[in-house]
């Protein structure tokens, strides 16, 4: 999938035309072109062809070569702003001259000086001035629209073009009738309409800086998230500390984190302990520990200790950076629902071209003043607006992007975000999902050997195997410094257990099912398996050649919010369902303490998908995972959600993935994605009422009937703030609370900063970051110290008491007090 930049589309009926152009070349299979970021993503075909295609078509196109290093967040939008102010500024000084001249005292009588008030042709060629240097300040517009329609893709700006220059062209005609009939000339200034000429285009351009200054609020999640990272790191080259652009490190590369700093790649601890903030990734407020061994992540935060680090990815890969380009793939992508108003869109200009001919033609019969006919048509074409449409779906999707990255929450595309709100029933895999996933093991029933023998020899047979039962038998054998043998010829039986050779005899684990099937269970075996398995706890047996050895039994614990959120998504309508390779009796215990709808137990990766498979048919479905074995079925699912601490794997197949590991992340999800599709249904439903009304209203439809009768600046003016409300609509998502740990929400933040201590004795920075360490070390705290105030502004966490804070930084040589 490539992506390109797109220049030189102005609305929807732009976008429609490149993307129809792209479509048609050989060998594409996808083509979504996204007005909002001015971007394409092309599945298929060589970029030459693309690119080929996109000039031909009126437009400009060049690949998206992202840097592999930290990209800089994209200041395009802050050029076009001030570009557009610039115009903006220049123009309305020039139109308050027009207007004071053309309405001011030719309607009102405002006074003007003797040689103009009595000269009625040189105030006509004043007006004529004035209103060409304003168009010569906006003609983008015109060499925009011309260019599109000579390429046979009109645009909105064809729209504006044709009518302000249809006002101008009659007005200019009439200055020269005035010159044949001076002595009507006063008669004649009132058919001049250079004031519309000049003040649509000011119009649009006051229309467009109020949607570039929205569409700026949209892409701030994305500008936040790329600027976490720090500009700057500290690296050891040649035995010597130096401080180079985070840009330059690369992979091997040895680098210092001191306290207050933030990570600028992702790397392993290989000196010293900390703790770190990872809020901005996870959504996580908690301090997790790290030391030698330990992973860290670009734009997290070093809380307390010196940390020495090798660098394991930069740039575009770090964790980060993959968080950007998701988002930025998700905003650029196109949500079925967009399908409707790019049919539209792409048909919408030629449609209004032909109602303003058509209504110019029947007004010429009905009115014999060719000024008013003139005034109908310019009014329907500058109504017209197909960048509402355009923008109802692209803005919302891009700020729900924002807002799901800020909770911790990555849609991979529109589509996954559209689906979720959609879908009526999540399926939840058990292990690592509703539950924790970090088993231990807690029985150990032998039968006819020693209980340490039987961990043993399970222990040798499960050390090649990463099943997290495995690692559970494994680490109870290492606690009990147990000698682990080397097997060979280890093979996993897929949803059934393992097997190895272990000096010369075939060690096998298994599950009730399979075992059952070669080996005969005793009737002591078969009572302790139903104990265990009713207890929720997941019994293993295992067997040496023909003779069971035992059992051992793990034990999962349910995730401290799993039951509360699976509740809620019950209250939101959601029908639930857990799927699990457990034996019944587990499945039913843990499908108890879940509080799920339904469960299914000894099911295979197959099974799973297959069922998946076989729901969806009847509606979206949503499927949540976390393991190698969900793979399959996160993949068929309409929605496939993995959550951030599965493999690889699981998050390769998903559509969603929870940076957390929390079943929050699914209850957002699920809220966003309605809350979405409400918001893009309501922006396009404005688009459409907006458009169905105002060009018969525009055309004079109501002037026979209830006298209404529109002016062609109140049509631009209507016009701009058209796509103006669609984009502020959209940013209304940020005001929903959608997630209960939302990284950058302003108000939690500010509601946790409550408290602010007085420090005295802090001279430089070094005290300032020896105090922000001692503050922060206590969990949940986050600290703004500042030497030169003397202040520390802080929360207080539950469970943190404020006297401790206040001792633990007088106990670290300063003298501390509760500020007011």
């Amino acid at each position: 999938m490539d992506k390109y930049k797109i220049t030189g589309m102005s609305c929807a009926a732009c976008s429609a035309r490149v993307e129809k152009a792209v479509s048609a070349v050989t060998g594409v299979k996808s083509c979504s072109v996204n007005l909002l970021t001015n971007s394409m993503t092309v599945d298929g075909a060589d970029s030459e062809s693309v690119i080929s295609a996109v000039e031909k078509a009126g437009y400009g196109a060049e690949l998206a070569g992202a840097s592999k290093n930290s990209p800089e967040p994209q200041k395009e939008g802050d050029g076009e702003r001030k570009i557009l102010v610039r115009r903006l500024v220049s123009s309305l000084a020039l139109l308050l001259a027009l207007m004071y001249v053309s309405m001011g005292h030719v309607m009102w009588g405002f006074p003007l000086p003797a040689a103009l008030a009595e000269n009625p042709f040189a105030i006509a060629l004043i007006e004529l001035l004035l209103s060409a240097l304003v168009m010569v300040i906006n003609q983008k517009f015109y060499i925009n629209g011309f260019k599109g329609l000579i390429k046979g893709a009109p645009n909105m700006d064809t729209l504006v073009a044709i009518g302000s220059l249809a006002s101008f062209g009659f007005s200019t005609f009439t200055v020269f009738k005035m010159s044949y009939e001076i002595q009507n000339a006063h008669h004649y200034l009132h058919e001049l309409y250079f004031e519309s000429a000049a003040m649509i285009v000011g119009l649009i351009t006051l229309g467009k800086l109020l949607e570039a200054i929205a569409k700026g609020k949209t892409t701030s999640a994305i500008r936040a998230l790329m600027e976490l990272a720090p500009k700057e790191a500290h690296v050891i080259r040649d035995g010597k500390e130096i401080t180079i652009p985070s840009k330059d490190v690369m992979m091997g590369d040895i680098f210092v984190v001191r306290p207050g700093e933030s990570f600028a790649v992702d790397g392993e601890v290989i000196k010293g302990e900390s703790t770190a903030n990872e809020a901005s990734l996870t959504g996580e407020s908690l301090p997790l520990e790290k030391n030698v061994g330990s992973r860290v992540f670009a734009g997290t935060l070093n809380i307390s200790g010196y940390l020495e680090c090798r660098a394991l990815k930069v740039g575009e890969d770090t964790l980060l950076g993959e968080v950007v380009k998701m988002v930025s793939d998700a905003s650029a992508s196109k949500a079925p629902i967009a399908k409707v108003a790019d049919r539209v869109a792409g048909i919408f200009v030629p449609i209004v071209l032909g109602i303003a001919f058509i209504t110019t033609l029947i007004w010429i019969f009905v009115n014999n003043s060719f000024g008013y006919t003139l005034a109908r048509g310019v009014s329907v074409l500058v109504i017209s607006c197909p960048c509402a449409l355009g923008l109802a779906t692209p803005v919302a999707i891009m700020v729900a992007s924002g807002i799901g990255a800020r909770g911790g929450v990555l849609f991979k595309t529109a589509a996954a975000l559209e689906l979720t709100g959609k879908a009526k029933t999540v399926v939840f895999d058990k292990t690592g999902t509703i539950t924790t996933g970090e088993l231990h093991v807690s029985d150990i029933i032998p039968c006819e050997i020693e209980e340490t023998e039987l961990l043993t020899l399970a222990a040798s047979l499960e050390a090649k195997s990463e099943h997290p039962i495995a690692r559970a038998i494994l680490k109870s054998a290492e606690e009990r410094s147990l000698e682990i043998s080397s097997t060979e010829e280890f093979r996993a039986l897929t949803g059934h257990g393992v097997e190895a050779m272990l000096d010369g005899e075939r060690l096998i684990s298994g599950n009730y099912k399979f075992i059952k099937e070669s080996f005969q269970v005793s009737e002591a075996l078969e009572e302790a398996y139903a104990r265990l398995s009713k207890e929720g706890k997941t019994p293993v047996f295992f067997a040496k050649e023909t003779k069971l050895l035992g059992i051992i039994a793990c034990e999962d614990k349910i995730r401290e919010d799993s039951r509360e959120e699976i509740a809620e998504m019950r209250k939101m309508g959601m029908h639930t369902l857990m799927l699990t390779g457990d034996n019944e009796r587990t499945a039913a215990a843990i499908a108890e303490r879940a509080g799920v709808d339904e469960y299914y137990s000894e099911m295979l990766p197959q099974d799973k998908a297959d069922f998946v498979k076989k729901l969806s048919e009847k509606a979206p479905v949503i499927m949540v995972g976390d393991g190698i074995n969900d793979a399959p079925a996160l993949t068929l699912a309409d929605v496939g959600i993995a959550v951030g601490c599965g493999t690889d794997i699981a998050i390769e197949s998903a559509d969603v993935v929870l940076m957390g590991d929390s079943l929050s992340g699914v209850t957002g999800a699920i809220k966003l994605g309605k809350s979405t599709l409400i918001n893009i249904k309501e922006n396009l439903f404005w688009a459409f009422v907006y458009n169905s009304f105002g060009i018969p209203l525009a055309a004079g439809l109501f002037i026979p009937i209830l006298g209404w009768e529109l002016n062609p600046m109140f049509g631009a003016l209507a016009m701009c703030l058209s796509s103006f409300s669609v984009v502020m609509n959209a940013l209304r998502l940020n005001l929903k609370k959608i997630f209960k740990k939302q990284i950058h929400d302003k108000a939690e933040k500010e509601r946790n900063e409550m408290i602010t201590l007085k420090i005295r004795g802090m001279m430089c920075p070094h005290c300032e970051a020896r105090v922000k360490s001692v503050l922060e070390g206590f969990a949940g705290v986050t600290a703004e110290v500042s030497h030169k105030k003397g202040t520390a502004k802080l929360n207080l966490p539950e469970g943190v008491s404020l006297d401790d804070l206040i001792k633990a930084v007088n106990d670290a040589g300063y003298k501390c007090e509760l500020g007011k």
